[in-house]
């Protein structure tokens, strides 16, 4: 007989805390951007900064997040690669009007040059990062 192995809501949130976690202790994260360091970290960056907005409970979000760290280790100390988890920061949330996520803003001097909203593959964010340079 077989058996059919089967996740349902908490036990699908477990996993996904725990996978999670496991990234966060294994330091394989981007650079959390909150409410409190927005301004130290991405509006006084003289480097492109590029942000994804996702949520925990977001598919496609949990897809692009390894993406994002890969390139934040890859662009360390030439760009600003971070991550802002939309449900514990509404502020930066609200500013730039993000109602879909993901979202990655890229920015330069402040400001948005370009915009990417939903799951796509690295080099579509490799291309946007390295045209701000």
């Amino acid at each position: 007989m077989i058996q059919k192995f089967c996740l349902h809501g908490e036990q699908i949130k477990n996993l996904f805390r725990f996978a999670y976690s496991n990234l966060k202790n294994n330091k394989i994260m981007a650079l959390e951007i909150t409410d409190a360091n927005f301004h130290e970290i991405v509006q006084q960056s003289t480097k492109p900064v590029m942000i994804d907005f996702w949520a925990e409970w977001c598919g496609p979000c949990r897809m692009v997040g390894p993406v994002v760290s890969e390139m934040s280790h890859e662009y360390e100390g030439r760009a600003i690669v971070g991550k802002v988890d939309v449900d514990s920061n509404p502020g930066i949330t609200a500013k730039f009007g993000i109602r879909n996520i993901p979202t990655i803003l890229f920015l330069k001097n402040g400001e948005i040059v370009d915009k990417q909203v939903g799951a796509v593959p690295k080099a579509v964010l490799v291309s946007k990062l390295e045209k701000m340079f």
